[in-house]
This record gives structure tokens, C-alpha cells and sequence, in this order.
């Protein structure tokens, strides 16, 4: 008896992993569709994809070249991954529980014109979510007019980052959960700042802080008491303006410790 109930589960197993494998085909294509469809509209851009892959017993969801392109009268958006993974809940569960554990992103590059092409109102979809975020090779490019005009065009080349849990108002929502960063900050005139980020501590070093990093700690701002893209935008603003008077005061004060007696 109990080699023949074995003999069932053993089926019956095989047979869930069978309808899995088949599930695969039959249903990649349209969950990726959909993952695009999502991030476009939460943008009012076009999203286009060449290849997917969904593995249900393993429980990931991978996506080849993502593009979203966004030109109107507010201004340019363009979004390239080269490779995106969602890791999901394996052997058939994600079936069930449909968020992302790890969201990976290689090879993001985003050009942005304006902040206001974030400035989405009732989106149809809610936006994607997931319980992780690491992304590695990473470019963001920002207009003059795009986040801090008094400072011209800032070019963003990330290295490493991670994320806690994120909701997607906007292509920058996981900096308020960032947990790790390893970055590189190009201003007009040839200046570069180098950031990292671990543990509630920010440090700078590079053309405006020397060679020695500037640390100071980061309180990133409470993600329930934003609710929409612009929030998200304001708040981004708001902390940039911040940390860069607080690295600022700080190299100021290690500066006048140096020439202390």
C-alpha cells in the first residue's frame, strides 16, 4: 500500500511539473506582454520586447530588451533593459502569488527630458511590485530641465544597487528603499562624485569632495506618504537637494578639523 500511494505522488508530481512545462509556452509570451503593457501605461510610453522566457518549476520570469519610448508635447522618455528577472515562487505557485521575490535589471539606460513625463494620474494598472530590487550597469540621464535645472544635464552611471520592497510609480521608486549603492555622479564642467551607500551611511568623494569620502548618514523618506508618481518626484528632488548641503556642511567641518591645532 504505502509503496503504491509513493507510486501516485510520484505522478502526480511529474504530471504538475508536465502541465508546468506546458503552461510555460502557453502562457510566457502573454505574461510578459502584460509586465510590458503595465510599464508602459504607467508611463504613457510604447513597450516593445524581443524575447521571454517563463519557467514555472523553477519560478522565474526573464525578459530580453526591453524599450518603452515616450515623444510628445511634454517631452522624451526612452527606457532600454537589456535583460530583466523576476524571480517567482517556484514549482507552479507563482500561479498563485504573482509578485516578483527579486526583481534583476542588467543594462538599464534612461533618458529623461522632463520630471512632469512622471507625472501620471490614475494609472488603469497597478503598478508592479517586488520584494527586491538589484540592478547592475546601469545609465540614467537627466535634461537640464528634467530634476535640478540650475545644474544642467546630471548623468547617473550605477555600478551596484539594491532595494528592500518597491511599488512602481516611476522608474526611480526603488531609491526609497535603497539599501546598497555603488554610483557615479557626472555634472556639467567635468565634475564626477562617487557615491556609495550601505547601512544608513552615504558617502561622496571624487571633484568636489577630494579624495577622501565625505560620509554622512541618510534618512530616506517613508514611501506610505507618497501617493503618486509626482510625490515620488517632489520627495526625489527634495533629497537630492538635501544630502548635497549635508555632504557640503560636512567636507566644510572635516576641512576646518584638519587645520585645527
Amino acid at each position: 500500500m504505502g509503496k503504491r500511494i509513493g507510486l501516485v505522488v510520484l505522478v502526480a508530481i511529474v504530471g504538475w511539473f508536465g502541465v508546468l512545462l506546458i503552461l510555460d509556452a502557453v502562457l510566457g509570451a502573454r505574461q510578459a506582454q502584460s509586465i510590458a503593457t503595465r510599464v508602459g501605461e504607467s508611463l504613457q510610453a510604447t513597450a516593445t520586447l524581443d524575447d521571454t522566457n517563463l519557467a514555472l518549476v523553477r519560478g522565474r520570469l526573464s525578459l530580453d530588451h526591453l524599450a518603452l519610448r515616450r515623444d510628445d508635447l511634454i517631452g522624451h522618455l526612452s527606457i532600454d533593459v537589456a535583460e530583466l528577472r523576476c524571480e517567482l515562487a517556484p514549482a507552479g505557485w507563482a500561479l498563485v502569488d504573482h509578485d516578483c521575490r527579486e526583481l534583476a535589471l542588467e543594462g538599464l539606460r534612461l533618458e529623461v527630458s522632463t520630471a512632469a513625463l512622471f507625472k501620471i494620474k490614475n494609472p488603469k494598472r497597478k503598478p508592479i511590485t517586488a520584494r527586491h530590487i538589484v540592478i547592475d550597469d546601469a545609465e540614467l540621464a537627466f535634461a537640464p530641465s528634467a530634476i535640478l535645472p540650475s545644474l544642467g544635464r546630471i548623468a547617473i552611471k550605477i555600478d551596484h544597487a539594491e532595494a528592500g520592497p518597491t511599488t512602481f510609480r516611476t522608474p526611480l521608486s526603488w531609491i526609497f528603499s535603497l539599501e546598497e549603492l555603488r554610483a557615479r555622479i557626472e555634472l556639467p564642467a567635468g565634475l564626477t562624485v562617487v557615491l556609495t551607500f550601505r547601512n544608513g551611511r552615504l558617502g561622496a568623494a571624487g571633484s568636489l569632495f577630494g579624495a577622501t569620502p565625505v560620509e554622512v548618514p541618510l534618512t530616506l523618506p517613508v514611501t506610505a506618504t507618497l501617493t503618486d508618481a509626482h510625490d515620488e518626484i517632489v520627495a526625489l528632488v527634495t533629497l537630492g537637494t538635501d544630502v548635497a548641503e549635508d555632504l557640503v556642511a560636512k567636507r566644510a567641518e572635516d576641512w576646518l578639523k584638519s587645520k585645527l591645532p
